[in-house]
């Protein structure tokens, strides 16, 4: 999943359908950081040509595209050899670990559609008490632990269904505030008079916020899927142009996901239906091997999409 960074340009851009009775395309805001990423190439390499040919394409300016690849090598996510559109951007270290650290939260959550990672009833929960001499830890932590999926309870005690342990214990060894953590887990939950699990997990987690985020990720995907049934002929560009949409449309409605196991959720649960219409996509857009044999982008959606794919 790529990285939803605003680095406040992102591009408006809506393709209309081949039929002009056709109802528009819902517009998909790219932000030209995630071009960037999504054309890194197999060898970490982005050709800025290529990169220059797809920025108009999702309603971007050269000024922006240039801005852009001077803030990235500023911050040392990659190395420029050359100038302008005959350049080549190298990814440093740095952006190569960040590029998809998100897949294993992906993959979950189809498993999770897939009926193939079923809720135990166990929730875990993580304490602390990090002193005030250590406020900027504290907040990270509280920041990753949302990020996580987490919810608060109450101060200093936040809860999760899924077991977050490895996840959280790294992120609190890096922050240095191990030690003022306590990792536990309960079969059994109240909050007042509230026993039942899915009630509570309402009362915890915005779930109507993350389900409309869901729902236009579906409105998003399923033109898209249409055109791509339809399409044979695209240019190589459109291909990619596609794939590049709904990769950041999937990455803003993943990113605030929880990830709750679907005894907790309201059903049908929108998210599951709007993978699975990115997933088609995806297996569409993966016949076009011009483009999928290249490109880290495809590399980081084939796995966690096809065994949804295959369940169809």
């Amino acid at each position: 999943m790529l990285r939803n960074v605003n680095d406040g340009r992102r591009a408006h851009y809506s393709m209309a359908g081949t039929a002009s009775s056709r109802v528009p395309e819902p517009a998909v805001q790219v932000p030209t950081r995630t071009l960037v990423e999504a054309l890194i190439r197999i060898d970490h390499t982005v050709d800025t040509a290529e990169l220059y040919a797809i920025a108009p394409l999702l309603g971007m300016t050269d000024q922006q595209v240039r801005l852009c690849v001077k803030r990235l090598v500023t911050e040392g996510r990659f190395t420029q050899e050359g100038r302008g559109r005959k350049a080549v951007l190298r990814a440093t270290s740095i952006t190569e670990q960040t590029l998809g650290p998100d897949i294993e939260f992906v993959a979950h959550a189809f498993q999770q559609d897939a009926g193939l990672a079923p809720w135990d009833g166990v929730w875990h929960l993580v304490a602390f008490a990090v002193p005030e001499t250590a406020r900027p830890a504290r907040d990270a932590l509280r920041a990753a632990l949302t990020r996580l999926g987490g919810a608060p309870v109450q101060g200093g005690l936040y809860i999760s269904p899924n077991a977050w342990e490895p996840h959280v214990e790294a992120q609190a060894r890096h922050l240095g505030v191990l030690d003022h953590l306590t990792l536990l887990t309960t079969d059994s939950l109240r909050q007042g008079d509230e026993r039942d699990p899915a009630a509570l997990a309402r009362a915890l987690w915005p779930q109507d916020e993350i389900a409309d985020r869901y729902q236009r990720l579906a409105s998003v995907a399923r033109p898209r899927l249409r055109r791509l049934h339809e399409g044979t002929e695209l240019p190589s560009t459109q291909w990619l142009t596609i794939a590049i949409e709904l990769a950041a449309e999937f990455t803003r409605a993943m990113e605030p996901d929880p990830l709750l196991p679907p005894q907790l959720l309201c059903q049908p649960w929108p998210g599951t239906q709007a993978r699975e219409l990115v997933a088609q996509c995806w297996s569409l857009l993966e016949e076009h091997a011009e483009v999928s044999e290249h490109f880290s982008l495809f590399q980081l959606y084939r796995d966690v999409t096809r065994p949804s794919v295959a369940g169809t």
